[in-house]
C-alpha cells in the first residue's frame, strides 16, 4: 500500500461494530465490567484507554512504523511525557536551535529536578560525540529545526547513539510521517505537535508520541496513565479526520513553499531565506536523502531598515499568529512569540534575530500569496 492510501485506509477506516466510514466519538469516562469474566477488559476508564483515542494511537503508530502510539492533550504534553522517562542527574544532548517551548521545559526540568542538558549544533557530528559522557542518556533532535530550519543527519545521529547505548528522540512536527519517518532511520521515539500539519486545520490542540520497542511502550504507557495528560475523544476524532487529507495538503503546501521561498530568495528587500528546498541551503542534499521533501515551513529575514510589524500589518491573506501547519498561511515572529522567553543574547546565538519571520505556507493559490507578500514588502 502506498503511503497516501495508508493515510486513508488504516485503523480509522471502518467501524467494526456498524460499518460506518468514520469512527465513533466515544464520550464515555467509564465502561461496564462483566462481574462474571476473569479476562481483563480492554476499556475500563478513559484515562487509561478510550476507543476513539485508541484508534488514533494505532493509526499514528502504523504510519510512523512504530509498535505503539500515545495521544496527549498537546504537543508539549507529549514532549513532557517523554522527558519524564529520565531521572535527576541524567544528561541529554539537544539540538541547539529548537522550539522555544521545548527549551523552557528543559530549563525547568534542569532547575527543579536536576536534569542536565547540553545544546549543540547537530549539523556538526563531532560536537555530538564530544559531549557524550557517563551520565548521557539520550539525544533529542528537531529537524528541520524551528525556526532556522537546520538539518540533522538522522542516520548518523542514530548510529552514534547506538554505539553509546543512548536513546534517540526526534520531533517530527514539521515533516510528519508523510515526508520523514525517523523510526525507520534508527530513532527510538518520535514526537509530534499534532496541532500542526497532522490535524491541519488550526482547530485542535493535540500531541503524539510513538515508540518502536516494547520496553519504551511499557514505560510511556505508564506515564500516560499515571500523569493523565490524555487527548479527549473529540480532539482524537478531529486529528484522525485531519490525517486523512495530510497527503494532499502537504503536497500543495510544500509546492507553494518552494515557489514562495524562491520568490523571497530573489527579492531585494529580503536579507536571507532559510528553507531546505533551496539549493544553497547547507542541508539541501541531506534533506533530499532522508526525507520526501523540504516541507512547508520557511523563515526569512528582513534587513534592518524594514520594520517587521509594518510588514505583517500589510498582509491581507497570511495571518499573523503563533502555531503552524494549518490550511491557511501563518506568519509568526519567533523573537516575540515562540522564543520570547529566551534572552536576546540566547536568541541571537541560534539565529533568531528580531528581523526573522517564520512562514507556515498554506494551500491558497500561490499567485495570491506571492502578490500578498509583494505588496507588503513594497509598501
Amino acid at each position: 500500500m502506498r503511503f497516501s492510501t495508508q493515510l486513508i485506509h488504516n485503523a480509522s477506516t471502518i467501524d467494526s461494530a456498524t460499518g460506518a466510514a468514520s469512527p465513533p466519538i466515544h464520550h464515555a469516562s467509564t465502561f461496564h465490567q462483566s462481574p462474571y469474566s476473569d479476562k481483563p477488559q480492554t476499556f475500563v476508564y478513559s484515562r487509561s484507554k478510550n476507543p476513539t483515542r485508541s484508534i488514533l494511537e494505532e493509526t499514528i503508530a502504523e504510519l510512523e512504523g512504530g509498535i505503539a502510539g500515545f495521544a496527549f492533550g498537546s504537543g508539549m504534553a507529549a514532549i513532557a511525557a517523554v522527558f519524564t522517562l529520565f531521572s535527576s542527574g541524567d544528561h541529554l544532548i539537544v539540538t541547539r536551535d529548537l522550539y522555544g517551548g521545548t527549551q523552557q521545559i528543559l530549563k525547568q526540568l534542569g532547575e527543579r529536578y536536576g536534569l542536565k542538558v547540553t545544546y549543540v549544533d547537530m549539523t556538526d557530528l563531532q560536537q555530538v560525540t564530544a559531549h557524550i559522557g557517563s551520565r548521557t542518556r539520550a539525544i533529542y533532535v528537531e529537524t528541520p529545526s524551528n525556526p532556522t530550519l537546520t538539518i540533522t543527519d538522522l542516520r548518523a545521529v542514530s548510529s552514534i547513539a547506538k554505539s553509546h547505548n543512548l536513546l534517540t528522540i526526534a520531533d517530527d512536527t514539521f515533516m510528519t510521517p508523510y515526508l520523514q519517518r525517523p523510526l525507520e532511520l534508527g530513532f527510538d521515539i518520535v514526537v509530534h505537535s499534532a496541532t500542526k500539519f497532522l490535524a491541519g486545520h488550526s482547530d485542535v490542540i493535540a500531541g503524539l508520541a510513538i515508540v518502536k520497542s516494547p520496553d519504551l511502550k511499557t514505560q510511556l504507557e505508564q506515564v500516560q496513565v499515571t500523569w493523565g495528560g490524555i487527548l479527549g475523544p473529540d480532539d482524537s476524532w478531529l486529528t484522525l479526520r485531519g490525517i486523512k487529507t495530510l497527503g494532499v495538503r502537504m503536497d500543495r503546501a510544500q509546492q507553494n513553499a518552494l515557489q514562495l521561498a524562491a520568490y523571497l530568495d530573489n527579492h531585494p528587500r529580503v536579507s536571507h531565506v532559510y528553507y531546505p528546498g533551496l539549493s544553497h541551503h547547507p542541508g539541501h542534499a541531506l534533506q533530499q536523502e532522508q526525507a520526501r521533501g523540504p516541507g512547508a515551513v520557511l523563515s526569512f529575514e528582513l534587513p534592518p531598515a524594514l520594520t517587521v510589524h509594518e510588514f505583517v500589518s500589510r498582509l491581507r491573506y497570511a495571518i499573523f499568529a503563533v502555531s503552524l501547519g494549518g490550511v491557511e498561511t501563518i506568519v509568526s515572529h519567533p523573537a516575540s512569540m515562540s522564543h520570547a522567553k529566551m534572552t536576546s543574547d540566547a536568541r541571537q546565538a541560534i539565529g533568531v534575530t528580531d528581523q526573522l519571520l517564520r512562514v507556515s505556507v498554506g494551500i491558497e493559490a500561490i499567485e495570491d500569496l506571492i502578490e500578498d507578500f509583494e505588496q507588503a514588502l513594497n509598501h
